[in-house]
């Protein structure tokens, strides 16, 4: 989906059409969970702060995220997806993956299908979707950013490995800031650079990653649709209007995270080993800290323990306390009712990440 979270304010709201919009923060605090593609052109971008999002475009438009209306809108999306075929894997609320090499219209032409989707998002949810055609995840994920908003991009079979050549390795999917400066000191600033060094060396300074950047550099991708993908954590998180200075300030703001966590456990019949305590400061360093049992965690007093265990030692502290996140992961799911069923957290205003949809384009 396009600007997926501010495409949707856009919609509901005449008003906003046309203007620059920021879904989530404030003024003066948070962050940017989405931003439409007018605030977009004056470098605005999700998980922005807002103080430097107002600074780069004073005439934008704060909007608090509804992400009940964002999942209803996901749902009938992804019931749109379920009649072409049963192979869909969501990554977020507004991207998925699709195989319709086999698919339930009978139809051999998977750029007809995307573009009968596409029609489809837009006559009944009003708004538009971007889709990337290929022969693997990799490459039509690709593709899905190459005609952003409203387009369709094709990499066939033959078209891939030169398409890769000439890819910055800033646009490989999985490859980050920290991983992309690493491989530019290298000397490897495409795919083409990629592609002329060996599996030996990629292995010793990429380690286990090395296999999969050696596959990529080649537009090889062998990661199947998995509809069935499990969740590998669940977390919460949110950002103060005021800073938090005190230990017993930190435990009040933790508790409505914490509840949101284990109810979604719960409801998913899951627990988890690790936990995790993220805080940002006032100078907006960041840190974490993570804590595992030995045995799995079964009841919410035991995962509370834990947090309130890696939350102590910061205090005191020198700079206020910003933001606070709670996650539980190394997650375990029951064999009866729950197997191999995908984990969905709720989320509320300031609690969210950005789509990922809304993260890369």
């Amino acid at each position: 989906m396009d600007a997926f979270y501010a495409s949707v304010e856009q919609r509901d709201r005449p008003e906003l059409r046309g203007q620059p919009v920021a879904v989530g923060g404030s003024r003066e605090r948070g962050v940017v969970a989405a931003a439409s593609y007018e605030a977009r052109r004056f470098g605005v971008r999700s998980a922005m702060s807002s103080i430097s999002a107002k600074r780069k475009c004073p005439g934008l438009i704060f909007v608090k995220p509804r992400f009940d209306v964002y999942r209803s809108v996901s749902h009938q999306i992804r019931a749109i997806f379920a009649e072409y075929t049963p192979l869909v894997e969501p990554l977020s609320l507004d991207e998925a993956y699709l195989d319709v090499t086999e698919n339930l219209k009978a139809s051999p032409s998977a750029t007809a299908i995307a573009e009968e989707i596409r029609a489809r998002i837009r006559g009944e949810t009003g708004l538009t979707a971007s889709a990337g055609v290929s022969y693997n995840k990799f490459l039509a994920k690709i593709a899905s950013d190459e005609r952003k908003p409203d387009g369709l991009f094709v990499i066939t079979p033959k078209r891939g490995p030169a398409f890769v050549e000439g890819l910055p390795v800033g646009k490989f999917h999985g490859i980050g800031p920290v991983t992309r400066a690493k491989m530019e000191a290298l000397g490897i600033h495409t795919g083409g650079d990629l592609r002329a060094r060996s599996l030996a060396f990629l292995q010793e300074h990429f380690g286990k990653a090395g296999p999969y950047y050696y596959s990529l550099a080649r537009g090889v991708d062998e990661r199947p649709v998995r509809p069935d993908r499990v969740r590998k954590s669940i977390g919460a998180e949110t950002t103060f209007g005021a800073d938090l200075f005190t230990a017993e300030e930190a435990r009040a703001a933790l508790e409505p995270l914490i509840a949101k966590v284990w109810s979604c456990c719960e409801a998913s019949g899951v627990s988890g080993r690790t936990a995790t305590l993220k805080a940002k400061y006032s100078d907006f360093r960041q840190i974490t800290r993570s804590r595992t049992s030995d045995a799995p965690i079964t009841s919410r007093p035991a995962f509370e323990g834990l947090v309130s265990a890696l939350l102590e030692p910061l205090f005191p502290v020198g700079k206020g306390i910003r933001l606070l996140g709670v996650t539980l992961s190394s997650l375990d799911v029951d064999a009866e009712p729950h197997e191999g069923r995908q984990l969905r957290l709720p989320l509320e205003a300031d609690a969210a990440l950005p789509s990922r949809g809304d993260r890369e384009g």
